[in-house]
């Protein structure tokens, strides 16, 4: 007898495909696509930004119109570029933590995308500006007052010394309204504009609408407040990078102030009050 007919193995059926996600991933289920494209394109301007300014504070550009590192000067622990990065590490933090307590609580798609854009920039400014100190063998912190840095070099005996302007200028608070009010005197070691433990507190408790007037309020004083320093920093600083870094850093907040007011105004609420620290002349 022959061989049994072979019968053919049972063919296995190929695995299932899982079908796709219907739904766009991440950012793109939370603001759609024009909000992503806005935050992915901020994330691109960001990392060139923290490229190039990397790369000519080590003196690494191939434009010859470029400051090279044997022309920066490296700044010293007094200077204003070192004062200027210390204290805007401790004013930008505030202002991320403030930005994260408004994307959490918030229920309008447009606060929600600007908090993500101030907490992701600042972020990467933070970032920025302790690579300098690293780079300049300086400490993250200082150990004089805010702000001392902004004194008139010109005429230091005039008067014109920062030191302790940010413990005497006057906040402002929210009391038990929407608007604020003034306060009979700034908190111990705030810098202008900067919110007050309290005023922070009110902040995390709030939800929906209630959120969102407060962090406008809240994050147009805090721009305020910052301003002098980045005008100062601008003005003043010995090194390039610090000074154009402090110059953009004034103008995109300058347009997020005009922002803010607007989105503020559509809301049915005004800012806070502010006024301004005093500039030393020069």
């Amino acid at each position: 007898m022959g061989d049994p007919e072979q019968v053919p193995a049972a063919v296995e059926p190929p695995p299932a495909v899982a079908e796709p996600d219907a739904r766009p991933p991440g950012l793109f289920r939370r603001w759609g696509s024009r909000g992503t494209a806005i935050v992915l394109g901020l994330g691109a301007v960001v990392l060139v930004l923290i490229g190039a300014t990397l790369g000519l504070a080590l003196g690494g550009s191939s434009d010859p119109s470029t400051p090279t590192s044997s022309s920066l000067v490296v700044p010293t622990a007094d200077s204003v570029d070192v004062g200027f990065a210390q204290d805007m590490i401790v004013h930008h933090s505030q202002g991320v933590l403030m930005a994260h307590y408004a994307e959490l609580d918030t229920e309008d798609p447009d606060i929600g995308l600007l908090a993500y854009d101030i907490n992701y920039t600042q972020t990467a400014q933070i970032g920025q500006m302790q690579g300098w100190l690293a780079l300049w063998d300086q400490p993250q912190v200082s150990s004089q007052p805010h702000m001392a840095w902004m004194t008139d070099s010109a005429s230091p005996a005039a008067g014109h010394d920062m030191d302790g302007m940010a413990i005497t200028t006057s906040a402002t608070t929210a009391g038990s309204g929407a608007t604020g009010s003034q306060a009979n005197g700034a908190e111990a070691g705030l810098m202008p504009g900067m919110a007050t433990q309290a005023e922070m507190n009110k902040l995390k408790s709030l939800h929906g609408k209630e959120s969102d007037i407060y962090f406008l309020q809240l994050m147009i004083r805090h721009h305020q407040g910052g301003a002098p320093m980045m005008a100062y920093a601008q003005q003043h600083a010995t090194n390039p990078v610090v000074s154009n870094f402090a110059g953009k850093m004034l103008v995109a907040q300058t347009g997020e102030i005009q922002t803010m007011t607007g989105m503020l105004a559509d809301l049915g609420a005004e800012p806070l009050p502010f006024t301004p620290p005093a500039m030393p002349t020069s």
